[in-house]
């Protein structure tokens, strides 16, 4: 697949970075700071929020693991009952296409600002494909059948 590893050590975001773009995605979506139960009707600002930080490193450590894999096995694989969960969760919370887009803006700004001057358009293109093949086996769990009831 030519597709780069994680292009760059986990080590190399700093979690500084990771806490100004994720508070990115609510200048671009406001009304997504609904859909963070820990964010929901408060005042709070996001970027100063630990639960926020912690779901921003999960991203970031699925699609680098995602990246991984694809270029040791031209594949994203995720476990079923994880995927199943992060699918009723997502459509639990309202999250639509766009959203999923503005988070991959983030993303890309992240990792584009923490590694500097390695950035080229090879770790981009890594991290996108990586990014959306992520998305999109989410986004296909995405059911109604899915949501657990209680």
């Amino acid at each position: 697949m030519g597709q780069m590893s994680c292009a760059m050590p986990r080590a190399d975001i700093k979690s500084k970075r990771i806490k100004h773009n994720n508070y990115f995605i609510f200048l671009r979506a406001p009304a997504a700071k609904n859909m963070f139960s820990f964010l929901k009707d408060t005042d709070e600002i996001p970027q100063n929020n630990p639960k926020l930080k912690a779901h921003a490193v999960k991203v970031f450590k699925m699609t680098c693991e995602s990246a991984i894999q694809l270029h040791e096995k031209g594949e994203v694989v995720v476990a079923d009952t994880t995927l199943k969960w992060l699918g009723s969760v997502h459509l639990q919370n309202g999250v639509i296409d766009p959203h999923f887009e503005v988070v991959k803006e983030a993303l890309l700004r992240t990792v584009k600002e923490a590694i500097g001057e390695k950035w080229s358009e090879e770790i981009n293109g890594a991290w996108e494909e990586a990014y959306d093949q992520l998305a999109t086996a989410i986004k296909n769990e995405m059911k109604p059948e899915s949501l657990q009831t209680s």
